[in-house]
């Protein structure tokens, strides 16, 4: 007989109480610390790095999550598991942040100096920076604390010298005059990811060029870059303008004559079908100048101030662009204006300043070698993308991926290795090299994103060969969003192979998709409906938050989240403490042996048996990422299965005593056990508590994951048991639907010849309260189940007039409803007219107001005379 003792848990779970001494415990004991030579096969994620000036935000939380759980599965898979923290240094934000504090103070970056600057930044991020990974231990992230890196620490900014010298040296990175995104604000380049586009309101004007025969029309909405235009271009097909093609036009405002040229990029069917071609103010127009060999005029300078020599020049561009309209309004230039004309303009994600197109001299890196590199490695298999219909995605921007501008003119960041002789003479420096005496080193530091392309390799040593990086690359999977895809896994994939000889960076993509609220609508502060995960965490529970996110979390999809949904997670939390401490408190054990299954009753046979379903069903979801069918597979078994039925139906077998009981508790027990490593992943904190006091041990962490045995598979009981959930749950709802209150006693006569449940009628009355019938009994009610029977005794249980009284209430409720849609239905007019969806939404009206007529026409005739 196995003792019972009172469990070391209180009556009710408080996350704040458990969390932060759970984390602490976990460090403390290098759970989250890799072994590089330790046993097992090697599992291995980096944590796609936040930015220094970062916080915790719900996508961070979804995306942590996801890490958190598919590592704490692998570390009790029994393999060496690596999930590396770090952070990106951030060169604009950072550097727009530091610069906000020393204009407290009245300063400038340039009052300061270079060197002294960027020692500023230092200080400021060793003492304000990285706030988020405090909050990443507040969410359960089990990240290898001590292999946290920085992308500008000695190692990271060893191996960006490194790559940029190999690249440098093979004529994969040049230096040359492009257009590229520019922030007059920040005062440099912009990668494309920061650039946020929107669609504004702004004014299409129809300006024409030249006089007589020889007039076109052009369009455009920055009237001011026309200052810079050096060609009007048409498509070679146009039969409008085919006399006009290699003539010359006069650029109204300037007298500077310019060629009409034939263009394939021109849409004839857009506008007018004449372009403006302004080479050194936009992307095409300068492609097009390329190709005609125009030559290309800036006519604003980098703060977007006008330069052009005239009436314009020292005005702002958006000072400029309507004194332009109006001096070619009085020349009679303006054919028509469109105001207010919506279409997309780009801002700096940073600082919300227009973008200026600018011709710039910039460092790029000729893309095409390693693009293709990038694509055949995802076509061959090395990396597959998840879910597979993402690939395309990716294979759209790796097939047709334009060189890519690395160079920014800021002073934060890691500085371009190159050195300029007093003869022009160019030399790339490698990180063992010294430059020559007298040379002066390139000012611009490298785009963020081409020190955090090298995230997966240098984060474990590269450009040595140490042991992580021979245990650990490739990495196992990249978790991150789908928005990312380019931006940064493309460039991974690319600087991967090339620096590790055709290894790819990770085995596996796999995509998630962002969080938005509970109706699908994107989060944004304008739109009052953005969730602080911070926020949830301190009201609900780290365990809740995530539970919520991973409940929406599909492959690919989006993930709506709601404040009831994790009210709801915060529940199941509960219910799961609860029936811990229930079957601590019935003498529940892990210490024995599971019996023999010819040694169980068929409930206990039954929930092994699901059990080992439901194992299954968690191991193959996990194959393919799929974290709202895990969560759901889960939830459901623990709450409907495991607590709503196993737990009531161990009551009473445990209440029988004997051998049968202490048989029980060890199915109960070892249920438990399973339950909570298998939720471990998703719930890391309440698990932990519960799974230490129901076995004992040190931590769940590091106990086995769970494995499915075949011996408990046991199809038989699962019918069995299924037909007495049946027959209760249909005897339930006829009792509710009576009147009774749910713990009143009842006196029935059951019928289970033939049913297969006679085995079961002890349980079944526990389960219904119903009393043994006495020989007076004297049914007033009956209900059948399948083959079964059940009679009842409600005389004196209700207040059968008051029952009569509100299901009459009810019924003529019911008629009134079917009436009224049935009118609808008739309404030719209302069926002509009315949307689909409304008509589809009466009709379901219609049919659920004939089963509640049914239904309670039923009730009434059940009910007893009187």
């Amino acid at each position: 007989m196995v003792a019972v003792t009172t469990p070391d848990l209180p009556t009710q779970y408080a996350p704040a109480d458990v969390e932060t001494r759970s984390y602490e415990r976990w460090v403390a004991e290098g759970y989250f610390t890799a072994d590089v030579g330790g046993a097992g096969e090697p599992y291995s994620i980096v944590l796609p790095p936040p930015n220094v000036t970062g916080v915790l935000h719900i996508g961070h939380a979804l995306d942590h999550s996801i890490q958190d759980a598919l590592t704490r599965r692998a570390r009790m898979q029994g393999r060496q598991t690596l999930w590396l923290p770090g952070m990106d240094h951030a060169g604009i934000a950072t550097q727009n942040v530091v610069e906000r504090e020393l204009a407290k103070e009245g300063l400038s970056r340039h009052d300061l100096g270079r060197e002294a600057f960027v020692s500023r930044v230092w200080q400021w991020k060793e003492e304000s920076g990285g706030r988020i990974l405090g909050q990443m231990a507040k969410l359960g992230d089990g990240v290898d604390w001590t292999r946290e890196r920085f992308t500008m620490d000695d190692g990271l900014s060893r191996a960006v010298q490194t790559i940029f010298k190999h690249l440098f040296d093979d004529g994969l990175i040049y230096r040359a005059e492009r257009i590229i995104n520019w922030c007059p604000r920040c005062l440099t380049a912009l990668s494309d990811i920061e650039v946020d586009h929107s669609d504004d309101e702004g004014e299409l004007v129809s300006i024409r060029y030249g006089e007589g025969d020889a007039t076109i029309v052009v369009a455009t909405t920055r009237a001011e870059t026309m200052l810079g235009d050096t060609a009007v271009a048409v498509h070679p097909a146009d039969e409008r303008y085919a006399h006009l093609i290699g003539t010359m036009v006069e650029l109204p405002l300037t007298g500077r004559m310019i060629p009409i040229v034939a263009d394939e990029h021109v849409d004839p069917s857009f506008g007018t079908g004449a372009v403006k071609v302004t080479p050194a103010h936009d992307p095409n127009d300068f492609d097009i100048g390329r190709r005609h060999g125009l030559p290309s005029l800036a006519v604003m300078d980098e703060r977007g101030v006008v330069t052009a020599h005239g009436p314009f020049q020292g005005l702002d561009r958006f000072e400029a662009r309507p004194a332009v309209v109006a001096a070619l309004r009085a020349e009679g230039r303006v054919v028509a204006e469109k105001r207010p004309y919506v279409h997309a303009v780009g801002h700096c994600s940073r600082c919300k300043t227009v973008v200026e197109p600018r011709l710039s001299l910039q460092w790029f890196v000729n893309v095409q070698p390693l693009a293709k590199a990038a694509g055949d490695a995802v076509r061959d298999g090395r990396t597959r993308i998840h879910p597979p219909e993402l690939a395309k995605r990716y294979f759209d921007w790796v097939d047709d991926m334009h060189d890519w501008c690395i160079s920014r003119q800021l002073w934060w960041g890691h500085r371009i290795p190159v050195y300029y002789g007093p003869e022009g003479q160019v030399v790339c420096v490698g990180p063992d090299e010294e430059p020559p005496t007298g040379y002066t080193q390139d000012p611009d530091v490298l785009d963020t994103w081409f020190s955090s392309a090298l995230w997966p390799f240098s984060t474990l040593g590269w450009p040595e060969r140490t042991p992580e990086l021979e245990r650990f690359y490739p990495t196992t999977v990249l978790v991150t969003g789908y928005d990312i895809l380019f931006f940064w896994v493309a460039r991974m994939m690319m600087f991967g192979l090339y620096a590790m000889d055709g290894e790819t960076p990770f085995r596996t993509v796999a995509l998630h998709g962002m969080v938005r609220d509970q109706f699908g609508k994107k989060m944004s502060k304008s739109f009052g409906n953005v969730v602080d995960p911070l926020d949830w965490i301190e009201r609900y529970g780290a365990d809740a938050t995530r539970f919520t996110l991973l409940r929406g979390a599909g492959p690919g999809s989006d993930v709506a989240i709601s404040e009831d949904w994790a009210a709801g997670s915060r529940n199941f939390c509960n219910k799961m403490w609860n029936a811990t401490r229930f079957a601590l408190l019935n003498g529940a054990t892990v210490a024995s042996p599971l019996p023999e299954p010819g040694d169980l009753t068929v409930a206990d046979r039954w929930i092994l048996s699901r059990l080992g379903s439901v194992a299954g069903a968690v191991d193959a979801a996990y194959d393919d990422f799929e974290f709202a069918k895990i969560s759901d597979v889960l939830y459901h078994f623990a709450w409907d299965e495991v607590c709503d039925w196993y737990v009531e139906l161990a009551k009473i077998q445990i209440a029988e005593g004997g051998e049968r009981a202490d048989r029980t508790r060890v199915v109960l027990g070892h249920v438990l056990d399973a339950l909570l490593r298998l939720l471990h992943p998703l719930m890391p904190f309440v698990t932990e508590e519960l799974w230490r006091a129901l076995t004992v041990q040190p931590s769940v962490m590091v106990a086995s994951w769970p494995a499915v045995d075949q011996r408990y598979a046991d199809p038989g009981a699962e019918r069995e048991i299924l037909a007495v959930q049946e027959l209760v749950t249909e005897v339930r709802r006829f009792r509710s639907d009576q009147g009774l209150k749910p713990g009143q006693r009842v006196a029935a006569r059951l019928s289970l010849d033939g049913t297969g449940l006679g085995a079961h009628e002890g349980a079944i009355r526990t389960l219904l309260r119903l009393d043994e019938p006495d020989p007076a009994f004297s049914a007033t009610a009956r209900l059948a189940v399948g083959t079964a029977t059940v009679e009842l005794d409600t005389a004196g249980t209700i207040d059968v007039a008051a029952e009569r009284k509100r299901l009459d209430k009810d019924l003529a409720a019911a008629r009134k409803e079917a009436a009224q849609v049935a009118a609808k239905l008739a309404n030719e007019q209302f069926m002509a007219k009315a949307p689909d969806d409304v008509v589809t939404k009466v009709r379901a009206r219609a049919t659920q107001a004939d089963a509640d007529i049914a239904r309670l026409e039923a009730q009434l005739a059940a009910l007893p005379a009187g």
